[in-house]
């Protein structure tokens, strides 16, 4: 699948958002690192070879926070908690940290979700990662 107008697509929204989009690539082609307050912001656009062909992805992410040492389990059900009440994205859990993440087919994608994830994503990055760093006391906002 050709993913040139989801990358042009990414990089509109960036140019918004008054960041130069080509500062923000990553080290490969259909990356991009922003930031929104605290809060690091990870946009992947690839394809996934199928069957059927290669499908394409729009994945957007933010690392909020390593996971504590202790109370994992509370931590886990405060997560899992805190999904119920977010929209669009949810917590997930890689590497011993817990990020917020979306990611869906690039068919049918538009402009605006594109930006408004990336918002979404980076709202509730930069909102948690100093709550649940002031409850459970471990670091926030870099890579697992």
């Amino acid at each position: 699948m050709n993913l040139q107008p989801y990358y042009q697509m990414v990089e509109k929204c960036i140019s918004a958002f008054g960041i130069d989009p080509v500062s923000c690539r990553g080290e490969q082609e259909g990356q991009w690192n922003l930031t929104r307050g605290s809060a690091s912001v990870w946009v992947d656009v690839w394809n996934i070879d199928t069957e059927q062909g290669p499908l394409g992805y729009f994945q957007c992410m933010a690392p909020v926070i390593e996971l504590p040492a202790t109370n994992v389990d509370k931590f886990c059900q405060e997560l899992l908690e805190i999904n119920h009440t977010l929209y669009g994205v949810a917590f997930t859990i890689n590497e011993n940290w817990a990020y917020i993440k979306i990611i869906r087919e690039v068919e049918g994608l538009e402009d605006s979700e594109v930006s408004a994830t990336m918002n979404r994503v980076g709202f509730y990055a930069d909102d948690y990662d100093d709550k649940l760093k002031a409850k459970y006391g471990v670091i926030t906002g870099g890579r697992g």
